[in-house]
C-alpha cells in the first residue's frame, strides 16, 4: 500500500485504509531488486528533447497512442495473465488503463506525469505523480502488489535499470511485470537506444532490462503483428510503408515482454 498520501486523490470514490509509515512498515533502500549489471551507455539514455518530462507531460493528451488491434491484443493478455482480486500498479499510466471490463481487482494504483490524465482513468482506485527519470523510488511498500503494468511507455525510461529494480522491490515474490510497447513514440522524448533501434533490438532491450536485475524469471516475448510484418503477402503501397516506418500505420505491432518475481505461479 502507500506510504504516504497520493498527491491527488479521487474524492467521488472511496480510499483505502492507509498505514502510518514508520519503524520497520518503511522498506530500506536496499530492498530493492540486486541490480547485476548496467545495461544503457550514456549515450543510449539520452534524448533528443532535455526539457522536463513533467513539462512536457503538463498538457493533458486524451487520445490513444495506438490503435485498436493493439489495445484489444493488450486487453486479452491482461485477462489471461491477471487474477481477480488483485493489487495492480499501472505504471506511467493515462486516463485508461486497458483492463478487462469485467474483471475486478482489489486495488489498481496508477502512476504518471500528468494528474488529470490519470484523474479520468475510471480503473485507479488512487493515484500518484512521480517522474521516474529524476526519481526511481515508488512510494510503495514492498512485495506488495500481484502485478505491475506499463504501456506503450517502457522507450522514455533514461534509468530503466533502476526502474526495474523498484519494480522487482514492490511485486509479490510470483508477482508478474507486463511491459507492453509498439513502434510509437514521441521521438524527441524517447532514448537514443530505442530511437536508433530496430522491433527486434527494442524487444532486446526491455529483456535485458528484466534480465539485469536479479531475481526476475526469464522473460517471455509476445508478438502480434501486421500480416505484411509477419512474413505474409503485402499489398501495402509506398505511403503506407513509409507510415509503417514512423508508427502511423492503421495497423500497429504488438509486443510484450513478461517476467515474475522469483517464479511463474502455475
Amino acid at each position: 500500500m502507500l506510504c504516504a498520501p497520493p498527491q491527488t486523490l479521487r474524492p467521488s470514490r472511496p480510499l483505502l485504509p492507509q498505514p502510518r509509515c514508520s519503524g520497520s512498515a518503511q522498506p530500506s533502500p536496499s530492498s530493492a531488486g540486486n541490480i547485476r549489471r548496467q545495461v544503457l551507455q550514456p549515450e543510449g539514455r539520452a534524448k533528443l528533447d532535455p526539457r522536463s518530462d513533467r513539462d512536457f507531460y503538463a498538457f493533458p493528451r486524451l487520445v490513444k497512442h495506438v490503435d485498436d488491434g493493439f489495445l484489444a491484443t493488450l486487453t486479452d493478455l491482461y485477462r489471461e495473465r491477471l487474477r481477480p482480486e488483485s493489487d495492480v500498479l499501472d505504471l506511467m499510466s493515462s486516463w485508461v488503463s486497458h483492463l478487462p471490463p469485467e474483471m475486478r481487482f482489489r486495488r489498481v494504483v496508477g502512476h504518471g506525469l500528468n494528474a488529470q490524465e490519470l484523474a479520468k482513468n475510471p480503473r485507479l482506485d488512487y493515484f500518484f505523480v512521480s517522474d521516474l527519470n529524476r526519481e526511481q523510488r515508488l512510494e510503495l511498500e514492498s512485495a506488495s502488489l500481484d502485478a505491475v503494468l506499463c504501456t506503450v511507455s517502457v522507450q522514455y525510461l533514461q534509468s530503466p535499470e533502476k526502474v526495474f529494480a523498484e519494480i522487482y522491490r514492490v511485486l509479490k515474490p510470483g508477482g508478474v511485470c507486463i511491459m507492453s510497447f509498439s513502434n510509437r513514440m514521441f521521438y524527441e522524448k524517447a532514448i537514443g537506444a530505442w530511437r536508433e533501434g530496430s522491433a527486434y533490438s527494442r524487444v532486446q532491450l526491455v529483456t535485458q532490462y528484466f534480465q539485469c536485475v536479479e531475481g526476475f524469471t526469464q522473460p517471455e516475448v509476445v508478438r502480434r503483428l501486421p500480416p505484411s510484418d509477419a512474413g505474409g503477402k503485402s499489398g501495402s503501397s509506398p505511403l503506407e510503408a513509409l507510415l509503417r516506418l514512423f508508427g502511423q500505420a492503421n495497423s500497429d505491432p504488438f509486443y510484450a515482454v513478461i517476467s515474475y518475481r522469483n517464479f511463474k505461479p502455475m
